[in-house]
């Protein structure tokens, strides 16, 4: 058993706190919000994540998970320090180190006897170094700064976590790196790797992981605008370019381009890292200009079909998050074409099973809020889909047609069969495949 302390509750500090309890640790998760901090201790779960309440109750009641305010109790007899701090894009692209730093200076002056603190963040080229200098100032014991990036899916961290494809620890110290062998090895008991690896490898591994697959992402999305163009079907080369071992079926389908907390944040800021050091990365800029095209390339579809004319139209959204089984809205497509769609005078009725709270935040009362996907169709000129729930997929198709005044679907994410749409009458629109036509 080992005494851990989590700085900061957000999406990646409340999965890795918690799961670390759930293998014996005891852990205390630190956070400077007092309200959050009191809900949590009252076992309110603060973010969507399919099984990780169960997780949260179970090991808040066993008293291995607890909370704090107070940043120098809570590591005070902790072994290992997490850092999951926030890493905002600033104005230029570059990644806000700014809590970071902040935590790491007050550490300092704090730790009473040998610590390892681990950046969990994802964070630039040369941030474990910056920490270590910023903990130096003031430290009188030995320390030890670790890179642990995380590698955790949006309704599936639990999973990741618990049975992780690799674990990545970047240290050149080796008491460090028997501190998190020991902590790691649990999880990895199934015999997938732990790779060590210096400080600044591991801090790139993270931004050329995601990086990647927002390119392959794209890339896909490319070709599915370019299948339009020629009268392909993007679902046939999916599957022909997937079966290919080289290159792997997984994020090769097609959409309105991709959104969250990672990918648009860690592109932009490897760029940005990039032209610090002279280095233009040709490839990922590309990437950022296709998918910010991307999110609204169904906006001139609906206004082709609507003779030009949005004003007045009442539509249908579902799907806030930007992806299923979250209630991330950060960066969410859904976003942008609200807000291309209620420019030209459309009003938009949305339903989402998790996000709808965090868009109200975000946008208020812009748009109407429904109770149900079939509440939001009623009297609907077109429905817009733009994230895959798994609700979405089989509707009651008969109860849709009674509701909408006209039986229109633009898709998003390629939810249904095109066969299946033309005998049901439809006008249907997806991404990179053939519009079907009403009979």
């Amino acid at each position: 058993m080992g005494k851990i302390a989590v700085v900061g509750t957000g999406y990646v500090g409340l999965v890795t706190g918690t799961c670390f309890a759930e293998t014996g640790n005891e852990v205390i998760c630190i956070d400077i919000d007092e309200s959050k901090v009191e809900r949590m201790r009252n076992r309110e779960i603060p973010i969507y994540e399919p099984n990780l309440d169960v997780l949260f109750e179970r090991n808040i009641k066993a008293g291995r998970l607890t909370f704090t305010t107070n940043l120098a109790a809570g590591i005070k007899d902790a072994e290992i320090i997490f850092l999951a701090l926030p890493t905002p894009p600033g104005e230029d692209g570059s990644a806000d180190l700014s809590y970071i730093l902040g935590v790491s200076q007050e550490l300092g002056k704090i730790i009473t006897d040998y610590k390892v603190i681990v950046d969990k963040s994802t964070v630039p080229v040369g941030t474990a170094e910056k920490v270590q200098k910023m903990i130096a100032k003031n430290a009188k014991v030995d320390f030890a700064v670790v890179s642990n990036p995380e590698f955790l899916r949006e309704g599936f961290a639990v999973d990741d976590f618990m049975k992780p494809d690799r674990v990545v620890i970047g240290t050149s110290d080796e008491r460090a790196k028997k501190v998190m062998e020991n902590l790691y090895k649990p999880f990895v008991r199934q015999g997938n790797p732990i790779i060590f690896m210096d400080e600044k490898s591991a801090e790139l591994t993270k931004y050329a992981a995601n990086s990647f697959l927002a390119t392959k992402i794209t890339f896909m999305n490319e070709i599915a605008n370019f299948c339009e163009l020629v009268g392909a079907d993007v679902d046939k080369v999916r599957i022909g370019i997937g079966s290919d071992a080289r290159i792997g079926k997984r994020f090769l389908f097609p959409g309105i381009g991709y959104g969250g907390s990672c990918f648009p944040k860690d592109v932009q800021a490897l760029v940005k890292s990039g032209k610090e050091h002279d280095f233009t990365f040709e490839i990922l800029e590309s990437v950022m200009k296709v998918n910010e095209d991307q999110k609204t390339v169904l906006f001139p579809k609906m206004k082709n079909f609507f003779r030009g004319d949005l004003k007045g139209k009442k539509i249908a959204l579902w799907g806030l998050a930007f992806k299923p089984d979250t209630d991330d809205v950060r960066e969410a497509p859904a976003l942008y074409m609200i807000d291309e769609l209620t420019k030209a005078g459309a009003t938009i009725c949305a339903y989402d099973p998790e996000a709808m709270p965090n868009i109200k935040k975000l946008i208020g009362d812009k748009i109407i809020y429904a109770e149900n996907e079939y509440e939001a169709v009623e009297n609907a000129d077109c429905l817009l889909i733009c994230t895959e729930w798994g609700v979405f997929r089989n509707p009651n198709f008969d109860k849709v047609s009674s509701l909408l005044k006209d039986k229109v679907i633009f898709d998003g994410r390629n939810l249904f069969d095109l066969e299946e749409m033309t005998e049901k009458g439809y006008f249907y629109t997806s991404i990179g495949r053939k519009s079907v036509e009403k009979i």
